[in-house]
């Protein structure tokens, strides 16, 4: 698989999507912004948030949603603050408009991930601060287009619920940083059901995509490249790249990965991310959108 980079500097990059004219739209979390990156330009800021972003989805005409988890990297601290929410841009250099600060009489922890599913319903990770020794619940939220929503589910003990995506049947996969697990849960019954874990001694999963083959293509922001399931668990392949690989998103072939470059542990940013373009074998599932309120 080839792989080149696209860009480099970043500031915590994280949460690809792709827009309709090709370009890819990522969060800076220690810049408190979403970038987008053309090939002609480089990187450039799409649109402020504050806070913290931590992923961003296109939705319907244009829209994007982003994962806004208040401003926290590890110990770092955005110089302005945002309750932990979802957050809504409309158009390039929009304003990034807060839409929910919780569903279903729950206030957000520090919401993580968020991808629209075929049912144009938005699924959301709620994992709140990365605390392994001291952890906040984690929970699973579905928001619908009317802006309401429900909690799907929420594990105990806490596992850290992190990236997230919806398989050809509608079915709900997430990635789990505290257990290196990947798990399923199927919407029709309510049952949860242990994918695999990834291998290593302790795999901090991050981010996913599913392919059109119903692979899950999983980073580990410890494991230097992304892990390849079969929809039943079964491994099958690593794929070696980056340093810190935060996330990825197909484009047909095309996977879209970002990585970023050093560990969260000071509480000054930094900016040694990077994004990547890995020349796939295999399809991406065909992405869903939606549009909320």
């Amino acid at each position: 698989m080839d792989h080149e980079l696209l860009a480099e500097g970043l500031g915590w990059a994280e949460g690809p999507t792709v827009l309709p004219d090709g370009r890819v739209c990522f969060v800076e979390t220690y810049r408190s912004q979403i970038s987008v990156w053309q090939r002609d330009r480089g990187v450039t800021r799409y649109a402020y948030t504050a806070g913290g972003p931590n992923s961003c989805v296109l939705g319907l005409d244009g829209v994007l949603y982003a994962c806004q988890n208040g401003g926290t990297v590890g110990p770092w601290r955005a110089e302005e603050m945002l309750p932990p929410s979802i957050q809504r841009i409309e158009r390039e250099g929009g304003r990034a408009e807060i839409i929910a600060t919780g569903l279903d009489g729950l206030a957000f922890h520090g919401p993580n991930d968020l991808v629209f599913g075929p049912d144009g319903r938005l699924y959301i990770t709620d994992p709140g601060t990365y605390r392994p020794g001291d952890p906040e619940p984690s929970r699973l939220f579905v928001m619908e287009a009317d802006g309401g929503g429900r909690l799907l589910a929420e594990l105990d003990p806490p596992t850290f619920p992190n990236g997230i995506a919806v398989e050809a049947d509608g079915n709900v996969v997430w990635a789990e940083s505290y257990t290196g697990m990947v798990r399923r849960l199927r919407l029709d019954t309510g049952a949860i059901e242990d994918v695999a874990r990834l291998p290593g001694d302790k795999p901090i999963c991050d981010g996913m995509a599913v392919a059109a083959d119903g692979r899950l293509f999983v980073t580990t922001v410890n494991g230097g490249g992304i892990d390849v399931l079969w929809p039943d668990g079964r491994y099958d392949r690593a794929i070696k790249a980056g340093v810190i690989p935060t996330n990825c998103v197909f484009d047909g072939t095309a996977l879209y990965m970002t990585d970023a470059g050093v560990l969260a542990d000071s509480a000054a940013a930094s900016y040694g991310g990077q994004l990547w373009h890995l020349d796939s074998d295999v399809e991406g599932l065909a992405t869903s959108h939606g549009r909320i309120g």
